[in-house]
């Protein structure tokens, strides 16, 4: 063989395979030539990318032009004549030449007839001395080797320009991406009689002599005729539509479209909040379709982070809750009160149709602690009075996060809110409906009773992995409600209750197989433990003790699993029990039982 086609052969494998590869074996051999076809088609999936990166190299005349090939390398005296006699090699636009990158036999077919049509050229322009005839003859033969080589990758190259082109014409956008989420749920109530809160049991069962019941008013008796749960099954959906848009790679505008007919496990159904799902709604559950989330996260230097809310705003979206594996909505915990501490929940924009509005923050401290802080309005977006960014109910929250491992963080978490009860339109909510009743409004602001709010937060949250297949965390909370106005009898500016909320979770990641999930979950949801609201004395006029204290311990209990059937689909059964609802030993213990199906794409 002539010094030319040696020359190209070492050239070629030189550049495509390593350098032991290919001084050992220069020619693609037998056992190559007979891979199965479906290693073929992995090597043809590779095709655009060379072709592309054959398109941005640019022709070199000499190969000191090429930054990384050496005098020393052994393929050094081959380059330089392809280089410089025949002009037949082409550097990357950095002038360098990547001699030790693998090669397929595609490519290696490519190459020899980029140096074919360059070996033709040049008898066409009479500079044919430049090639022998023995040269032409080995290079005709090579030619004629890879000649199904050859047409089998102009066939693949072709059919990947029309596919490519058919998606760049019909692709959704150049900047965003869909992705949608999809709950179906079937579940149901189990158990006695529904909840009831001290006040009401009280009313209805501790009466004075000669007292009937006519003499009370209880809606949450009354209103539907019994006190029996409405233990219907019920078979619900949720849908999500997201819109993910990045401008410059770094950052993220996210829109969401949702419609939901899941009904809260709460009220007149079974009582108490206690019950609820974390995926149920307690506005629309119509399925109708809105705007349930839109904000704009973008970069400031290396570890600052900010997102700006415009609709939807949730301090558990933006900063980590320390619950990895339960907190997620569509394949975490079942119960809303699982999924993580009510702290988060402390601007209280979930009950007023999505529309918390404002900004927050992560910064990284370094790379073991982060500094998060926002803050969120209730209705940013309502110029009456009342109801505006800064004029009405509000939340802000403060988090240091300490990561010192891989398997171990640590949260220390303040919020402050101010609930304005004079709205009238369900903004007291103090403990973001995960527990009893007075812990939700401790001073029982009402229509006609009013009673600003405002709220200090204090919580401690961690999480512990364990194994890859375990990991238990938990969190503590203490609130403490402080009534900003005097209102009616029994509520003076001032007033002040105590309410503490805990949870234990353990989650198995993989369990039984590679992304499912087990998980268990204890806990008290919110509990008042002090409240200066009104008084505790019962009397002919007043039959009722209206302290708002809660006199007995509730008790969460929830065990779930999740199996992953494939990468979109999964399906979690689970049980919801809950021990003393409201608080109050005399309620019948509930059960909920649920059959949640995701499916994301």
């Amino acid at each position: 063989m002539s010094s030319f086609v040696r020359s190209s052969l070492l050239l070629l494998l030189a550049s495509m395979m390593t350098a032991k590869a290919a001084s050992a074996n220069p020619v693609v051999g037998d056992s190559q030539r007979n891979q199965s076809q479906t290693e073929l088609s992995q090597q043809s999936q590779q095709v655009p990318d060379e072709a592309q990166a054959t398109s941005a190299m640019d022709q070199v005349t000499s190969v000191s032009q090429l930054s990384d090939v050496q005098p020393t390398d052994w393929a050094f005296a081959a380059l330089q004549s392809l280089v410089e006699r025949y002009g037949c090699i082409a550097g990357y636009p950095d002038s360098s030449f990547r001699g030790n990158r693998a090669l397929t036999r595609y490519e290696f077919a490519a190459g020899l007839n980029a140096c074919l049509n360059r070996v033709n050229e040049l008898i066409a322009t009479g500079t044919a001395d430049l090639v022998t005839k023995q040269d032409l003859e080995t290079l005709q033969k090579l030619q004629q080797e890879f000649a199904d080589g050859l047409v089998e990758l102009r066939g693949r190259l072709d059919g990947l320009e029309g596919r490519t082109a058919t998606l760049e014409s019909q692709q959704f956008s150049a900047t965003t991406k869909l992705n949608a989420e999809i709950i179906f749920s079937l579940g149901s109530v189990f158990g006695g009689d529904r909840a009831l809160n001290s006040d009401v049991w009280n009313e209805i069962n501790v009466r004075p002599a000669g007292a009937t019941r006519e003499n009370f008013t209880n809606n949450q008796y009354t209103a539907s005729g019994g006190r029996r749960l409405q233990d219907r099954a019920i078979f619900s959906d949720r849908v999500r539509l997201n819109l993910i848009t990045s401008f410059t790679g770094k950052d993220q505008l996210f829109t969401r479209l949702e419609a939901n007919n899941t009904n809260a496990f709460s009220g007149a159904v079974t009582g108490t909040n206690m019950t609820r799902t974390s995926w149920d709604t307690t506005n629309n559950a119509d399925n109708s379709v809105q705007m349930g989330k839109l904000y704009y996260r973008f970069p400031i230097g290396e570890q600052l982070n900010v997102i700006v809310d415009a609709i939807g705003g949730e301090f558990y979206d933006n900063f980590n809750t320390f619950n990895p594996f339960l907190s997620s909505t569509p394949i975490g915990s079942l119960s809303r009160f699982g999924r993580f501490s009510e702290i988060y929940r402390a601007s209280n924009t979930s009950s007023a149709s999505n529309t918390g509005s404002g900004v927050s923050a992560v910064f990284k401290l370094s790379d073991t602690i982060t500094l998060s802080g926002g803050y969120l309005a209730r209705r940013g977006s309502d110029p009456n009075s009342g109801k505006g960014l800064f004029d009405g109910s509000y939340g802000a929250l403060a988090q240091l996060a300490f990561q010192p491992n891989k398997d171990f963080t640590l949260g220390l978490t303040y919020a402050h809110s101010y609930l304005r009860g004079a709205n009238n339109d369900g903004d007291v909510v103090v403990s973001g409906s995960y527990g009893s009743a007075f812990a939700n409004n401790p001073f029982n602001s009402t229509a006609t009773t009013p009673v600003n709010t405002t709220t200090n937060h204090y919580g401690l949250a961690a999480n512990y992995r364990f194994s890859p297949q375990f990991t238990l965390a938990g969190w503590v909370g203490y609130t403490q409600a402080i009534a900003e106005n005097s209102s009616g009898a029994n509520v003076n500016r001032g007033d002040q209750a105590d309410i503490w909320n805990w949870a234990v979770t353990l989650a198995f990641p993989d369990l039984g197989k590679k992304g499912n999930l087990g998980g268990i979950i204890f806990g008290q949801p919110p509990k008042v433990t002090g409240n200066d609201f009104g008084n505790n004395i019962v009397t002919a006029t007043n039959l009722v003790p209206d302290r708002r204290i809660d006199t007995d311990t509730s008790f969460h209990f929830e065990a779930l699993y999740r199996y992953q059937v494939n990468s979109n689909l999964s399906i979690t059964p689970g049980l919801i029990v809950i021990l003393n609802p409201e608080h109050n030993s005399n309620n019948d213990t509930i059960y909920t039982g649920v059959i949640r199906t995701t499916f994301r794409f």
